[in-house]
């Protein structure tokens, strides 16, 4: 069987945006993916592309975060060339709301939080925030203005990136579950799957909540899902022009008029039902932000599986098998982190090393973490 530098286990935004990356190295890379390209995470993502902390735990993140964004204007602009095709990249702005007795309070604090960790943020007065949004909900009472924050539309973005990988000559096989890899020594050699094996310089491990199913490779990628269910909204108006969002929930706007409203967090294993329960939740947190939404109409709802980690970070970098990339576990994250996780893997793959400290990430902390705990009194 035809052998390639580099096999891609995974075809979401993140092996994808991989692919596109390695082929412009002129390397021969394929894609491999268990259903069709993208129908996972990557198309049920709301896609904002926010860096901003959800608590400082996530400093590392954060650093990560704010790298990829940095590079997303270049990101877009290569993949819109080279597909021909948009993606609905927009850099707009966010807008962060809060509520209740607390709400200045809070308001600061997280302002100081972004300021302190690189993030352009700023406190703006509510009759600003009501000024650029006038469908605001009067449960706000303060606003926080976050300037660099964007959006892009993820099945644009899959769709394109695809096409754009294509056209760069890297192949994609669907319905082409890879079940384990082939080893010699301390070397991966390739990817075994139901018909044979595919021989291959380097393998990436980019599957998503599904990377912990392969079980030779679990110990690298202990992922999980975490159901997310969402619903797209057509109003009349308002029209919004930036992303709002509060603790609760938040609404993203799309070129076509759509707003798309999320989500749930729920720890349900491969379960990817839309609920009754699911539904109301990211409605009621919808109308609460925008009451005039409770009119429109309401175009979809669906749901998707991020792909979770024990300490929710993502799981970047080489392991002890010499070939062996892991790419997963970006969690709600991962339509930001395409674009610096394609950087990393092709400069893995073509240099060894990375412009980007990742040890916060390696694949490694896991088997370190399960030796600590063997060794504890």
């Amino acid at each position: 069987m035809t052998g390639f530098d580099v096999a891609i286990i995974g075809g979401g935004v993140i092996g994808t945006s991989i692919a596109f990356e390695l082929a412009a190295e002129k390397l021969r890379v394929v894609v491999l993916d268990r259903q069709q390209i993208g129908q996972e995470a990557s198309w049920a993502a709301a896609g904002m592309l926010s860096p901003a902390p959800a608590s400082w735990r996530d400093d590392p993140l954060v650093r990560l975060g704010r790298e990829s964004l940095r590079l997303y204007s270049t990101f877009s602009a290569a993949i819109e060339e080279t597909a021909g095709q948009p993606i609905g990249y927009e850099c707009e702005g966010a807008l962060e709301l809060f509520g209740g007795p607390c709400g200045e309070e809070d308001r600061n604090r997280r302002v100081r939080e972004c300021q302190q960790q690189g993030i352009a943020a700023e406190a703006v007065s509510m009759e600003t925030a009501l000024a650029w949004e006038n469908a605001i909900g009067q449960a706000a009472n303060a606003a926080a203005w976050l300037p660099e924050e964007g959006r892009v539309d993820p099945r644009l973005l899959m769709g394109a990136v695809a096409v754009a990988a294509r056209h760069r000559g890297v192949e994609f096989r669907e319905h082409c579950p890879v079940t384990g890899v082939t080893v010699h020594g301390d070397r991966c050699l390739g990817v075994v799957v139901d018909k044979g094996r595919i021989p291959a310089g380097h393998v990436v491990l980019a599957a998503g909540s599904f990377s912990s199913q392969i079980q030779s490779l679990a110990q690298y990628a202990p992922t999980r899902p975490v159901r997310g269910q969402m619903v797209a909204l057509h109003p009349n108006r308002p029209r919004l022009r930036r992303v709002l969002r509060s603790k609760n929930g938040y609404l993203v706007p799309r070129r076509c008029g759509h707003i798309v409203a999320g989500s749930t967090s729920e720890e349900v294993g491969f379960d990817k039902r839309v609920t009754g329960q699911g539904v109301r939740r990211v409605l009621e947190n919808a109308f609460e932000l925008v009451p005039s939404l409770e009119c429109a109409e309401i175009v979809e709802t669906w749901s998707g599986l991020r792909p979770g980690t024990p300490d929710d970070l993502p799981i970047l970098g080489p392991t002890p098998l010499e070939g062996l990339l892991i790419a997963t576990g970006h969690y709600r994250n991962g339509i930001l982190l395409a674009a610096a996780t394609a950087r990393l893997v092709r400069e893995w793959v073509t240099r060894g090393r990375t412009f980007f400290d990742t040890e916060p990430f390696s694949p490694l902390r896991f088997a370190k973490l399960k030796q600590q705990a063997q060794h504890a009194p």
